[in-house]
């Protein structure tokens, strides 16, 4: 068994900073988080020493909602993302049997896809005949969940979780900021049966919430995670303290924010950092924007993280990434989880408080005991950067290596 050593490194361990590190990894795990001594630089044909001096080791980043595919998982690694938290798709347990063990792409977790009445969110974006008929199994043993009644939804959860879903999500959208006004939605009545029994059956719960109407009818439900943060409103205190009292935690995809109310991801995607590892039509969906709601703020959306964080709400890391397709833009897999950090800054957290929320936070909401810290015997999902992210938010940027179980990626 082969093993790499990373000696004289800055390590975000997931929470602390910690200087003059050695981290050496053997097999699919890390087998230690030492100081370095002069026994940590000797190479072998087995062992391979990288010298970390001006540099940091990260875990590998995770992304807490994205809509994935494997040239999606592929990408994401390329800029050390290691794990997608899919919210809405078909990568469920029967389909990523190959993922787990495919080291060239990111690990994937999946709601499946997310209640919803018939015709509801998402199907004013998704073209005819693209999802699964009413009810029936799909891509595999994926179900697609709609729902009209309480009891409609609590026949589905069981389902959900027979498929292979790793959480549950509901989706709670009247059309208003997806330029599409009227779409039918999930009453209080279905989506607070649908929730009460998907937490009966040990499933966490989030929602799909872009106005403060939604978030309200999510929380009365007693929801476990935002899946969105609305964009139709400033916050004010009343709002964020029945946030922070309900105990949710938030995956603000500011991004998605942005490219809604008609903010590209041009700029960002300018930084060669970016651009050189986005093959032409994923720089082309960076550089647009999905603009169905230009009368939203982002400075609205920032000032409400900013509020929440300072509340103590649990902020996650999340894009809503999905297809490299201009009409779903300013959002590509693995570079805006970069972007989101430096938003996360911008909005006011401190660069260990965003790295954290990319890291440690999800992994522990998300039950993902194995990764998104640097501990001996996790796995070894790493991210190597040249500089100081935690005091430089873009120097997560600065890639120059990215582990996988252990398998150094090829770039």
């Amino acid at each position: 068994m082969t093993s790499t050593t990373i000696s004289n490194v800055r390590v975000f361990d997931g929470g602390r900073t910690l200087e003059n590190q050695t981290v050496t990894i053997e097999g699919t795990t890390i087998a230690s988080v030492r100081s370095t001594s002069a026994d940590d630089q000797t190479h072998s044909e087995t062992h391979m020493v990288i010298d970390g001096t001006g540099r940091t080791l990260m875990p590998g980043l995770i992304d807490a909602h994205t809509h994935s595919s494997l040239d999606a998982l592929r990408l994401a690694l390329r800029f050390g993302v290691t794990t997608e938290l899919e919210m809405g798709g078909v990568l469920t347990a029967p389909n990523r049997e190959d993922i787990v063990t495919d080291d060239d792409l990111a690990d994937v977790r999946s709601s499946g896809f997310g209640l919803t009445p018939p015709g509801g969110h998402p199907f004013e974006i998704i073209p005819e005949g693209s999802f699964p008929g009413e009810g029936e199994p799909g891509f595999g043993d994926v179900v697609m969940p709609l729902a009209t009644t309480p009891e409609q939804a609590v026949a589905f959860i069981p389902q959900l979780i027979a498929s292979g879903s790793d959480y549950v999500k509901f989706l709670i959208e009247d059309g208003s900021t997806a330029n599409a006004p009227g779409l039918p939605m999930l009453d209080q009545a279905t989506l607070n049966a649908g929730v009460a029994e998907a937490q009966r059956l040990g499933m966490t719960t989030l929602a799909h919430t872009l106005t403060v109407g939604a978030t309200r009818m999510a929380l009365e439900a007693g929801i476990d995670g935002l899946a969105h943060l609305f964009v139709d409103e400033a916050p004010t205190p009343e709002v964020i303290d029945l946030i922070a009292a309900a105990g949710v935690f938030v995956v603000p995809c500011i991004v998605l924010n942005s490219s809604i109310v008609g903010v590209t991801g041009a700029a960002f995607g300018a930084d060669p950092r970016v651009s050189a590892r986005l093959d032409p039509q994923w720089l082309l969906t960076l550089q647009s924007a999905i603009n169905h709601y230009p009368a939203g703020a982002v400075d609205d959306v920032l000032a409400t993280v900013r509020a929440l964080h300072d509340a103590g709400v649990p902020i996650l890391v999340g894009t809503d990434a999905s297809a490299p397709d201009p009409a779903l833009g300013g959002l590509a897999h693995g570079a805006s989880v970069h972007h989101e950090l430096q938003m996360l800054v911008r909005a006011g957290m401190r660069p260990a408080d965003a790295l954290a929320a990319a890291t440690s936070v999800p992994a522990r909401h998300f039950g993902l005991t194995d990764r998104g810290r640097i501990a001996e015997g996790l796995r070894a999902d790493l991210l190597l950067v040249d500089g100081d992210p935690t005091s430089t938010i873009s120097d997560t940027l600065n890639i120059t290596a990215v582990w996988r179980r252990g398998t150094q990626v090829r770039m």
